[in-house]
């Protein structure tokens, strides 16, 4: 066993442990789930509020969306709980020693090709989380915890099109 890698990860096991402890924690305090694509949709919100106020009361999607999240986005939850993953995620790989400037590929590719293809997942993957109402953390995880079929399901799906496509996307990283 690499003592080296055992030194700088959680356990996975403490992990999912401490994970569904913060997810009952937001239930318990806010009386929702987690979710990273409502703190995402709220700062465009505000974005596109403050730039042209005329196009966001002339939209359904954003009208709608400011009707029930009024008061800006530093007033909704799910901005701070993302800005405080930003921080530990951070804080975390500092104390780790894992902070580098690198991108990590397979040596046949370049750093520009993985770039551009993570750049292309992440557009896709928060276009996803659009069509299935959340992101995997508020669509599935806090679905499922909620015992919610759309949970079960939007986990079923994310997890079985990474398996499905992860042979086509291979050679990005190994």
């Amino acid at each position: 066993m690499n003592t080296e890698r055992s030194k700088k990860y959680m356990n996975p096991y403490m992990g999912g442990v401490l994970l569904g402890l913060v997810l009952l924690a937001a239930f318990y305090v806010s009386g929702r789930g987690l979710g990273a694509s409502g703190a995402i949709k709220s700062a465009v919100v505000s974005s596109v509020e403050t730039i042209s106020p005329s196009h966001v009361e002339s939209s359904e999607f954003y009208s709608n969306y400011k009707e029930t999240h009024s008061g800006g986005p530093l007033k909704d939850w799910l901005v701070w709980e993302m800005l405080g993953v930003l921080v530990g995620g951070f804080i975390s790989g500092a104390m780790a020693g894992r902070l580098k400037f690198k991108v990590e590929h397979n040596p046949k590719i370049t750093s520009k090709v993985r770039l551009i293809f993570a750049a292309i997942g992440g557009v896709l993957f928060g276009l996803g989380s659009q069509l299935g109402r959340g992101c995997t953390s508020g669509s599935a995880l806090s679905g499922m915890a909620v015992l919610s079929l759309g949970g079960f399901i939007s986990m079923a799906f994310i997890f079985g099109t990474a398996f499905a496509l992860a042979y086509f996307a291979r050679k990005l990283w190994i």
